[in-house]
């Protein structure tokens, strides 16, 4: 526990340098983007504490496992009071678009992982990263979106915060 702790603090750190200037690879956010919503920090510093969590299929929360969209609603419903259920595909429809350049920590990115729409989701956290529970590896990680296996497969962003 002392180690996720450890973890998660300098991750927070990490973020917190980054968030002094904008990423140079993408271009300025539209002036209502501009900036970190309050809600989507709190998403961000509560997905971060997830690292390493178990991967469940239809897992909704930790000491069970997660699986990506369980992970999302357990982080948004914990982290930021909101109430979102469904499937990856479900919680894009639920969302206002986003996009890419305009991506702020606490937005949802989207993938075609199995040849279907939104089969995969996870949690934007900046410079160009997400937290999300794949089930190849079995834990939730953080990975790059221009990974190009994600970037092959990057569909859409989806914000829940103004």
């Amino acid at each position: 526990m002392k180690i996720r702790t450890l973890i998660v603090a300098s991750l927070c750190i990490v973020l917190a340098a980054c968030a002094s200037a904008p990423s140079p690879r993408s271009p300025a956010p539209a002036a209502e983007r501009a900036g970190f919503s309050a809600k989507g920090n709190e998403v961000t510093l509560f997905a971060l504490g997830l690292i390493d969590t178990g991967y469940r299929f239809g897992g909704k929360n930790p000491q069970a496992g997660l699986d990506c969209s369980g992970m999302v609603s357990y982080i948004y419903d914990h982290g930021a009071g909101l109430k979102i259920r469904g499937s990856a595909a479900d919680i894009a429809r639920q969302g206002r678009p986003v996009e890419r350049a305009s991506l702020r920590p606490g937005d949802l990115v989207f993938f075609n992982t199995s040849n279907a729409s939104f089969s995969h989701v996870g949690v934007y956290i900046g410079e160009n990263r997400f937290v999300h529970a794949p089930s190849g590896n079995g834990r939730v990680r953080i990975d790059q979106l221009d990974a190009r296996y994600y970037a092959q497969r990057f569909e859409a962003a989806r914000s829940y915060f103004d």
